[in-house]
Protein backbone atom coordinates (compact mmCIF):
# COMPACT_ATOMS: atom_id res chain seq x y z
CA UNK A 1 0.00 0.00 0.00
CA UNK A 2 2.57 2.32 0.76
CA UNK A 3 4.19 1.57 -2.81
CA UNK A 4 0.68 2.72 -4.32
CA UNK A 5 0.79 6.05 -2.37
CA UNK A 6 4.28 6.98 -2.91
CA UNK A 7 3.98 6.24 -7.26
CA UNK A 8 0.52 8.02 -7.30
CA UNK A 9 2.09 10.80 -5.23
CA UNK A 10 5.07 11.07 -8.06
CA UNK A 11 2.68 11.11 -10.86
CA UNK A 12 0.84 14.16 -9.29
CA UNK A 13 4.01 15.92 -9.15
CA UNK A 14 5.33 14.71 -12.49
CA UNK A 15 1.85 15.96 -14.04
CA UNK A 16 1.92 19.12 -12.04
CA UNK A 17 5.37 20.02 -13.37
CA UNK A 18 4.50 19.14 -16.75
CA UNK A 19 1.59 21.73 -16.67
CA UNK A 20 3.96 24.32 -15.36
CA UNK A 21 6.14 24.14 -17.96
CA UNK A 22 3.93 23.38 -20.82
CA UNK A 23 2.66 26.78 -19.62
CA UNK A 24 6.08 28.34 -19.80
CA UNK A 25 6.40 27.56 -23.74
CA UNK A 26 3.22 29.35 -24.01
CA UNK A 27 4.02 32.37 -26.29
CA UNK A 28 1.72 35.52 -24.59
CA UNK A 29 -0.57 37.29 -26.09
CA UNK A 30 -3.23 39.84 -25.62
CA UNK A 31 -5.73 38.79 -28.40
CA UNK A 32 -8.52 36.57 -27.27
CA UNK A 33 -8.32 32.76 -28.85
CA UNK A 34 -10.41 32.68 -31.91
CA UNK A 35 -13.12 29.93 -32.65
CA UNK A 36 -13.72 28.54 -36.06
CA UNK A 37 -17.18 29.27 -37.20
CA UNK A 38 -19.20 25.86 -37.08
CA UNK A 39 -19.07 24.13 -40.97
CA UNK A 40 -22.47 24.31 -42.07
CA UNK A 41 -23.61 20.78 -43.07
CA UNK A 42 -23.97 19.40 -46.46
CA UNK A 43 -27.05 18.05 -47.85
CA UNK A 44 -27.49 14.76 -47.14
CA UNK A 45 -26.35 12.79 -50.44
CA UNK A 46 -29.70 12.13 -52.28
CA UNK A 47 -31.73 14.09 -50.21
CA UNK A 48 -35.04 15.22 -51.72
CA UNK A 49 -36.45 18.72 -51.62
CA UNK A 50 -40.04 18.87 -50.61
CA UNK A 51 -42.59 19.69 -53.78
CA UNK A 52 -44.66 22.87 -53.88
CA UNK A 53 -48.41 22.43 -53.07
CA UNK A 54 -49.66 23.30 -56.67
CA UNK A 55 -53.20 22.21 -56.55
CA UNK A 56 -56.07 22.15 -54.04
CA UNK A 57 -55.79 22.01 -49.85
CA UNK A 58 -58.03 19.27 -48.80
CA UNK A 59 -58.75 20.01 -44.78
CA UNK A 60 -59.33 17.00 -42.47
CA UNK A 61 -59.67 17.07 -39.08
CA UNK A 62 -57.98 15.11 -36.22
CA UNK A 63 -60.98 14.19 -33.81
CA UNK A 64 -61.09 12.48 -30.67
CA UNK A 65 -64.67 12.23 -28.73
CA UNK A 66 -67.39 9.70 -27.24
CA UNK A 67 -67.56 8.58 -30.86
CA UNK A 68 -63.66 7.08 -30.53
CA UNK A 69 -60.63 8.46 -32.44
CA UNK A 70 -60.42 9.65 -36.13
CA UNK A 71 -59.83 11.59 -38.69
CA UNK A 72 -62.40 13.35 -40.74
CA UNK A 73 -62.83 12.46 -43.85
CA UNK A 74 -60.43 9.49 -43.05
CA UNK A 75 -60.61 8.15 -47.17
CA UNK A 76 -59.55 11.81 -49.11
CA UNK A 77 -58.99 11.20 -53.30
CA UNK A 78 -56.77 14.06 -54.64
CA UNK A 79 -54.47 14.77 -57.59
CA UNK A 80 -50.80 15.10 -58.08
CA UNK A 81 -49.73 18.30 -56.67
CA UNK A 82 -52.82 18.68 -54.17
CA UNK A 83 -51.95 18.93 -50.48
CA UNK A 84 -53.72 17.95 -47.18
CA UNK A 85 -53.72 19.97 -44.37
CA UNK A 86 -54.49 18.29 -41.04
CA UNK A 87 -56.20 19.73 -37.88
CA UNK A 88 -56.19 18.93 -34.38
CA UNK A 89 -59.72 19.56 -33.16
CA UNK A 90 -60.16 17.75 -30.03
CA UNK A 91 -58.59 15.15 -27.66
CA UNK A 92 -54.77 15.49 -28.68
CA UNK A 93 -51.71 14.32 -28.94
CA UNK A 94 -52.30 13.85 -32.89
CA UNK A 95 -49.71 13.13 -35.63
CA UNK A 96 -49.83 11.74 -38.89
CA UNK A 97 -47.35 8.63 -39.76
CA UNK A 98 -47.32 7.10 -43.31
CA UNK A 99 -47.05 3.29 -43.92
CA UNK A 100 -43.74 3.03 -45.62
CA UNK A 101 -44.99 0.04 -47.17
CA UNK A 102 -48.06 1.64 -48.97
CA UNK A 103 -45.97 4.39 -50.12
CA UNK A 104 -43.29 2.23 -51.37
CA UNK A 105 -41.27 4.11 -54.19
CA UNK A 106 -42.78 7.57 -53.05
CA UNK A 107 -41.34 7.31 -49.40
CA UNK A 108 -38.60 9.76 -49.88
CA UNK A 109 -40.68 12.53 -51.23
CA UNK A 110 -43.35 12.02 -49.46
CA UNK A 111 -40.82 12.11 -46.49
CA UNK A 112 -39.72 15.38 -47.86
CA UNK A 113 -43.41 16.51 -48.39
CA UNK A 114 -43.94 16.44 -44.99
CA UNK A 115 -41.69 19.38 -44.32
CA UNK A 116 -39.22 19.09 -41.40
CA UNK A 117 -41.15 18.84 -38.21
CA UNK A 118 -41.30 15.36 -38.25
CA UNK A 119 -40.26 13.48 -35.09
CA UNK A 120 -39.29 10.19 -37.85
CA UNK A 121 -39.51 9.19 -41.31
CA UNK A 122 -42.74 9.32 -42.45
CA UNK A 123 -44.19 10.67 -39.22
CA UNK A 124 -44.78 13.98 -38.21
CA UNK A 125 -44.32 15.65 -34.57
CA UNK A 126 -47.06 15.31 -31.96
CA UNK A 127 -49.83 18.37 -32.32
CA UNK A 128 -51.53 18.69 -28.94
CA UNK A 129 -53.57 21.35 -28.77
CA UNK A 130 -56.78 22.49 -30.69
CA UNK A 131 -55.92 24.45 -33.40
CA UNK A 132 -52.52 23.16 -34.09
CA UNK A 133 -52.16 21.73 -37.82
CA UNK A 134 -49.40 19.90 -40.01
CA UNK A 135 -49.84 20.27 -44.13
CA UNK A 136 -48.72 17.50 -46.25
CA UNK A 137 -48.24 18.13 -50.16
CA UNK A 138 -48.67 15.54 -52.97
CA UNK A 139 -46.34 17.25 -55.19
CA UNK A 140 -44.15 14.81 -57.74
CA UNK A 141 -46.16 11.91 -55.71
CA UNK A 142 -47.44 9.46 -58.23
CA UNK A 143 -50.89 7.88 -58.24
CA UNK A 144 -51.53 5.20 -55.73
CA UNK A 145 -53.15 4.90 -52.31
CA UNK A 146 -51.71 5.64 -49.55
CA UNK A 147 -52.10 4.39 -45.73
CA UNK A 148 -51.26 6.80 -42.85
CA UNK A 149 -52.36 6.62 -39.29
CA UNK A 150 -51.98 8.67 -35.54
CA UNK A 151 -49.52 6.95 -34.09
CA UNK A 152 -50.31 7.35 -30.83
CA UNK A 153 -54.66 6.05 -31.97
CA UNK A 154 -53.50 3.61 -34.14
CA UNK A 155 -54.66 1.11 -31.68
CA UNK A 156 -58.12 2.84 -31.62
CA UNK A 157 -58.77 2.66 -35.38
CA UNK A 158 -57.58 6.26 -35.70
CA UNK A 159 -56.26 5.54 -39.95
CA UNK A 160 -56.91 6.60 -42.86
CA UNK A 161 -56.18 6.27 -46.53
CA UNK A 162 -54.97 9.09 -49.18
CA UNK A 163 -55.84 7.83 -53.20
CA UNK A 164 -53.65 9.77 -55.47
CA UNK A 165 -55.36 9.96 -58.81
Amino acid sequence: MRFFGIALMGTIVLAACGGEKAAENKPATDAPATVPAPATPAPATGAMAAAPITGKTIEVKMVGDDKGYRFEPADIKLKTGDGIKFVVVSMGPHNVAFDAVSAGDQKAQLDANMGADKMAELSSAMKMNPGESLTVSFGKIKPGVYHFNCTPHLAMNMKGTVTVQ
